[in-house]
Parts: structure tokens; sequence; C-alpha cells
């Protein structure tokens, strides 16, 4: 009887019901719910966050149309109202803009200062200078250009009146070009106090570079310029830098000309926008103070700005006379798409009755006329923008999902899985153990859920109890079938020497023979026909010395009576003195002879004979007849290997194995060799 593992096809399993499996499946479905508890909390929050966004965007609608409206009507708003278009001239050069008053002020510096703060017209410059270069709104104002410049700057070296050469002098030099005109004017400064002076205009053909006027010049009369030094010292350096203003007031002959075309003036020009300007203050030795050039200007309040106060998907459409002056549109403040899979999400979402569409309208006034101001908003804005911040949002959610399914995997692998495991296996176990017409304990493979968790010694329990089951019914079912044989070895044994009392006793009229027939077949009956192997490897040999030519003459003259003839022995000259002992041995010697006279051809004789090889003394027992195949001549010494067939039920195969065991346990062997005329077997005995 062999153990083995359990290895049941699918078949032989028996089908589990759903009970066996009921805490796996309702530790799923928990899982399961908390996965979709999650999602449903982010798409309830998610909701309501648009319900809110909605309502407070349709509240604040309204306003936020009339905070752009106020900042539009504001001075600097206007500017950027009726300067829509953006400047037209070379890199460098400022072009004029419109103001959103008739003119500026320029003979007071405070007027002239709170003008240009009033309307954003500056350009502010990195060092901390600013210009504002600007014609007034009013058209009978005259065709002039202002120019308010601010900066900080040292004493200006004035010059004396009458002086042509102002090389030495600070001067302003002022240049325009309009198209292919171009007006050149050098104004030297003329100081009539420390803190006040003016700049008188002189009118310039000459190229760059020049500074020298020429004689008998004369300042031109609507050209009007002055400086203010004011403020304390902004640093403790030699000479005192101040905040320095200069302002002045340019006629400009093509603005002149557009006022008195026929149909009326046209104000603004309509070259406004490609007019270019640009101022320099210069001092001695050609030193540069300010140059309306520099790079980095920051330029005024214009349109496009407002774009940066919509929000996302609201537009702005700002028109004067039923032409489009500015369509601006708010950008996504995320900056980054919106996932087309939230959106599809969010736009599926349920939101309060209101009009997709929001639409608000206001006007501003200007000197350059009306313009009307119209907002409108698109809730679809709203949903780009919650689809930024609910992206945000999702790696939180993902984060809470992931670890939901971290921790069902975890429990899967770790506990579930390896209870179910456990679960069939045990199963297919009991399976086996019910199954109808054998029993055989299996073996419950736990190797892969053993570990030092609840479950791991659970199972190694469970798999150690089995096994020590295994053992025990494996020791139980040996000590049977040892039992068994040792039984059965000992009826062999004991018919070995009836057969010989029965040939003794051949006669039929021999009253013993019938005693002899009984005691056989209780023999038979009590010992049964098992193979004596386990029987004959626990049996304990009394080994002694033995004079083996004087065994070898008794085998060979009581031969006979073992129904063995023909048996011929040449004895040796002197007495052989072996480690053996006797009755084994002679059972070992009458198995072999049993066997040579059941091969020998008829009528011939089995010798024996004994040859002395060192420590090691030899019987050779010779049987004429067929030879053994080479590759049966060691198995014929294993236990039930012949060629015989069974004779009274009686399982052949046993006599050369008990030969051989016997034999071994002598420290004796056997073995056998084929010879030309037929078999030798070699009986090996240790000399003592």
């Amino acid at each position: 009887m062999k153990l083995g593992r359990v290895e049941l096809s699918l078949p032989d399993v028996p089908r589990l019901g759903l009970a066996a499996f009921r805490n796996r499946i309702v530790f799923h479905l928990v899982f399961i719910a908390l996965a979709m508890a999650t999602l449903a909390l982010a798409v309830a929050l998610l909701n309501e966050e648009r319900q809110r966004n909605a309502q407070r965007y349709e509240q604040t609608f309204a306003k936020s149309l009339a905070g752009i409206v106020a900042q539009l009507r504001h001075p600097a708003g206007q500017l950027a109202l009726m300067n829509p278009e953006p400047a037209q001239v070379d890199p460098g050069w400022v072009a004029p803009l419109l103001l959103p008053f008739a003119a500026i002020d320029f003979d007071d510096a405070t007027k002239a200062q709170h003008a240009v703060e009033m309307a954003g017209c500056a350009l502010l410059y990195p060092d901390g200078a600013s210009l504002c270069a600007a014609v007034g709104s009013n058209a009978y104002a005259g065709g002039f250009v202002y120019l308010v410049a601010s900066l900080d700057a040292p004493p200006l070296a004035s010059r004396e009146r009458g002086a042509l050469d102002l090389a030495d002098v600070h001067r302003v030099r002022i240049d325009l070009k309009q198209g292919g005109i171009a007006q050149h004017w050098l104004a030297p400064v003329e100081m009539l106090d420390a803190q006040r002076g003016q700049l008188p205009g002189f009118t310039l053909d000459a190229p760059e570079g020049t500074t020298a006027l020429p004689r008998k010049a004369r300042p031109q009369r609507d050209f009007r310029g002055w400086v203010w030094r004011e403020g304390p010292c902004l640093s403790t350096a030699e000479p005192c830098p101040r905040r320095t203003t200069l302002s002045l007031r340019l006629p400009v002959e093509a603005f002149r000309e557009a006022l008195f075309r026929p149909g009326g003036p046209q104000w603004p020009p309509a070259d406004l926008v490609r007019t270019g300007l640009r101022l320099r203050l210069l001092g001695p030795g050609e030193a540069v103070l300010f140059d309306s050039a520099a790079p980095g200007a920051q330029p005024p309040l214009h349109l496009g700005r407002l774009a940066a106060t919509l929000a996302p998907g609201e537009t702005l459409r700002i028109t004067r006379a039923g032409r489009v002056v500015a369509l601006l549109q708010g950008a996504d403040a995320s900056g980054a798409p919106p996932s087309p899979w939230l959106m599809a999400l969010i736009q599926r979402l349920p939101v309060p009755a209101m009009p997709r569409m929001l639409s608000a309208r206001d006007g501003v006034s200007t000197p350059a006329g009306r313009f009307d101001v119209t907002l409108t908003g698109d809730l679809q804005g709203l949903d780009r923008t919650l689809s930024a911040s609910a992206a945000r949002l999702a790696w939180p959610v993902a984060a809470m999902l992931a670890a939901i399914a971290l921790a069902w995997l975890i429990i899967e692998i770790g506990l579930i899985r390896r209870v179910a495991t456990l679960t069939k296996r045990a199963a297919a176990l009991s399976h086996q153990l019910q199954a109808p017409g054998r029993f055989e304990l299996g073996r419950l493979d736990v190797a892969d859920l053993r570990g030092s968790d609840e479950l791991g010694i659970l199972a190694g329990s469970l798999a150690d109890l089995l096994q020590h089951a295994r053992d025990s019914l494996h020791r139980e079912q040996l000590r049977a079938e040892r039992e068994h044989d040792q039984w059965h070895a000992v009826g062999h044994e004991i018919m070995s020497p009836l057969q010989s009392l029965m040939l003794l006793h051949g006669s039929e009229a021999d009253p013993s023979r019938r005693y002899v027939q009984r005691m056989q077949q209780a023999v038979k009956v009590l010992y049964g026909q098992a193979s004596p192997s386990e029987a004959l490897a626990a049996a304990t040999l009394a080994v002694g010395r033995l004079d083996l030519d004087a065994f070898l003459r008794q085998v060979a003259a009581n031969a006979v009576y073992a129904g063995i003839a023909g048996v011929v022995y040449a004895p040796a000259p002197d007495a052989v003195w072996v480690q053996a002992d006797e009755y084994p041995l002679e059972d070992a010697l009458t198995h072999a002879l049993t066997n040579a006279d059941r091969h020998r051809l008829p009528g011939t004789p089995i010798t024996l004979a004994l040859r002395l090889e060192g420590e090691l003394a030899t019987v050779d027992i010779h049987n004429r007849g067929p030879q053994i195949a080479d590759d049966r001549l060691a198995r014929i010494f294993d236990y039930g290997v012949s060629d015989a067939q069974p004779e009274d039920g009686v399982r052949r195969g046993q006599g050369l194995f008990v030969a051989k065991t016997y034999l071994a346990k002598m420290g004796g062997s056997i073995a056998a060799r084929n010879v030309d005329d037929g078999v030798v077997f070699e009986i090996g005995l240790r000399r003592s």
C-alpha cells in the first residue's frame, strides 16, 4: 500500500456550495461598496461645488461688469478705450496717446503731474523715470503734442542768454517723424532759479550730433517747455540729484492742418498711431541723462489687460458706433487643458434652473464718444475651472481608491485566497477518504500556505496532524505486513523438512504419511503463502565455527531425502573451518540444490566442489542444463523472480532470495555464472 499526495482532477473534487464561499463573497462586496461609496462621495462633493459655483457666479455676474465699467470710466480706462490700436512706429519711438481731457496744463508742474497720473499715460522705465506723450481730446485746443517726463537728475547746467554753443549745457532734443515728414527741436535749459527753468525750443534741420545753434536763431513761438527740480536730495552724492520734471508742448504742423481740412476738423488725426517721438535729455560732453528709447519701458494700461479680470468662459465686447473696438475672453486660470472625462462627468451633473448663458450690458462716455460694453458668461467656463480643480482633487480620491485596492489585494492574496485554497484541498482530501472501495489517507500539501500568521500556523498544524496520522498508519501497515510475512516465512521454512518427511514416508501404506500431509495442510492454512522478505530481514542468526567439508559431505549424503538425487561431492583432504550457522546454511544450500535440480538435464549429476581462495571458502554447485540470460543473473536472487509457474498456489521465486538473505547475515554471498555446459552457483563464506 503506497501513500502519496492528493492529486484529484476537477471532476473528482466535490462541487462546493455557495455557503462555502459566503464569507469571501461578503468580503468582496464590502470592498466594492467601500470603493463605490468613495466615488459617490467624490461625485456628490463635485456636484455640490458645481451648484455653488453656478449660484455664486449668477449673483456676482452683474457686479463683475460693474467693476469693469468702473475701471473703464476712470481716466486711465478712458485712455485705454480712446487708444485701442497699438502704436505703429519703429522700436524706440513713442506714439502719442489721445487724452481723456482737452489738454495738459504744462505750465504748472503739479497740474501736469496730476494729469499724467490720472490718465495713466506714462511709460515707466526700470530706473524710475517716466514719460507721457499725448495729445488733447479737444480739437480746438490746437495741434500740439504734450510731453511730460520725470527723472532723477543732478543740477542742470544752464545756457546763458544769446549763447549759440550748447555743448557745455544741459539740453533736450526732441525728434518727431510722421510718414516721410520729420521735425527736430533742441531746447537748452535756462534756469530761472535753483528749482525752475525754461526750455526755449529751436527748430533744427541738422541731423544727430548738432550742439550749436545757427546765428540769429530764434525760439519757435508755439514751442513751450519748463523744467522743475523739486524735493530733497535723493542721495548723499555731490552734486545733489533731485526729482526733475520736464513739461513740453510741441506744435506739429501736420496736426494743425487736420484742424482746418474741408468738412470740419479731423481729430484725433488719422495717423496718430503712426507718429513717433523721441525725447533725450543730454548733458555736457554728450552725456545722456534720459532717453525715451531706453529698453524695458512698461506701457500704459491697454484693453488687453482687462482679459485678466475675466473668468473662464466670459467674453467682453466693447463697441463704438457699431464697430468692435475690443473682444476679450477669459483664460483658464489653471493654464492646463481640462480633462475630457472630467468635463463629460461634470456636464452630466444636475444644476439649478438658470440660463446657460448670462449677459449684461453697460456704457462708458468719453470725450471721443460713447462705448458700449457687453459682458457674456457661459457656465461651461465654470465647468472648465471646476474640471481643473477636480483634476487636482482627483489625486486624493485616486489615492483612497488605491489604498482600498491595496488593502483588498493584501487580504485577498494573504488571507482569503489561502483560505479558499486550504478549503479546496481539505474538500478534495475528504472526498478521497469517502471514496467507496478503498481507504487511502492522502497528504494535505500546505507548503505554500505555511507562515507565521494565524492561517499559516493553522494550516501547518493541520498538515502536521495529518502527517502524524499518516506515519502512524504507515507504521501499523508495515508492522502488519512484517508480521504477516514473518509467519509465512516460518511456514515456508517448516514446509521444507515436511517435504523431506513426505519422501521418507512416501508409501501410501505408511501410517505416518497421513499425519505428515495433515501437518503440511495445517501449515498452509495457518501461515498462508505470502512473501517472507520482511520476516527474513528481521531474523537473527547464531554464527559460529563450522567444518564446511564435513557439512558438505552430510548435505550430499542427505540430499536424496530432500528429493534431490545425484548430488556428488569430492571431499577435501583437510577440514575447512568457516563462520556460519549450520541450519540456515543447510537451508541456503538446499534452495540452491533445488533450483539446480529443477533446471539440470535429466540423468546428469549435480556436483559440489570446494575451493579455497585466501580467507574465502567457495562452494561451487554445478548443474548441466540451459544457461541463464545475462540480464537475469543478478535478478534471480530478488524476491519473487522466477520463470517457474506457481505450484499448489505456492508462489515461486522465494528460495534463492532466502539463500541470499541467510548468507548475507552470515557474512557470505551467493552468485550465479554461466559455463559452457550449464550454470554454476558460487556460495562464498569467510574462513575461521
